[in-house]
């Protein structure tokens, strides 16, 4: 089990969940910044946003963005949430996303947040567009059924914390991205998630 202690933006005593990765070493940055990324859960589904333009282009995600000065992270997460989807929640801090991409100087530390249930109507914002996708089922043969999460339009280390998203798992994680010159984005090259000691629970569903 790797220690905590040698990876930068992360707690220590964590138990490790997944790792993985070709780089020897974790990307230095000089800085760090502050995001949020909200996710909302009814009726056994999970409400993701496709990013219609910005950062993330094209992919899906929660719902979140930078936090402003003044605000608390938990603020500005349900700020974020009626901005880009129209609902409010009640919101729980469910785990920290630290990532660095190459060529950049500042870190990213998301707060991943939590909401079971909703009030007010999902709109669709110019940002993002929310859908609607089965939080149990893979391949529901039921033409009325929410589809399977979409993995593979998630960023790519998505996969790795999403089960303890979706368990109710109080986790961390980092992730170092590089540029990929053939493919011509960014990719990830190293990464560990880890959850407290005795942290991981029994599927929610």
């Amino acid at each position: 089990m790797m220690s905590t202690q040698s990876i930068p933006g992360l707690e220590k005593d964590l138990r490790e969940v997944i790792v993985g990765g070709t780089s020897p070493t974790w990307m230095a940055y000089t800085d760090i910044k502050f995001y949020t990324n909200a996710f909302i859960f009814h009726e056994k589904k999970i409400l993701l946003g496709y990013k219609k333009r910005g950062f993330g282009l094209h992919k899906y995600n929660g719902f979140g963005g930078k936090i402003e000065p003044g605000e608390t992270s938990l603020e500005a997460a349900a700020r974020e949430l009626e901005e880009e989807a129209g609902i409010r929640s009640s919101l729980k801090h469910i785990g920290v996303l630290f990532f660095i991409s190459e060529g950049e100087n500042s870190a990213f530390h998301i707060d991943i947040y939590r909401g079971d249930g909703f009030e007010g109507t999902v709109t669709e914002s110019e940002e993002m567009r929310p859908e609607w996708f089965s939080a149990t089922a893979t391949n529901s043969t039921d033409p009325y059924a929410a589809p399977a999460i979409p993995y593979d339009r998630l960023w790519e280390t998505d996969p790795y914390w999403f089960p303890l998203l979706l368990s109710k798992t109080p986790f961390q994680g980092r992730a170092d991205f590089r540029m990929d010159t053939v493919e011509g984005k960014l990719v990830p090259c190293k990464w560990w998630f880890g959850v407290k000691d005795g942290g991981i629970s029994d599927s929610a569903y």
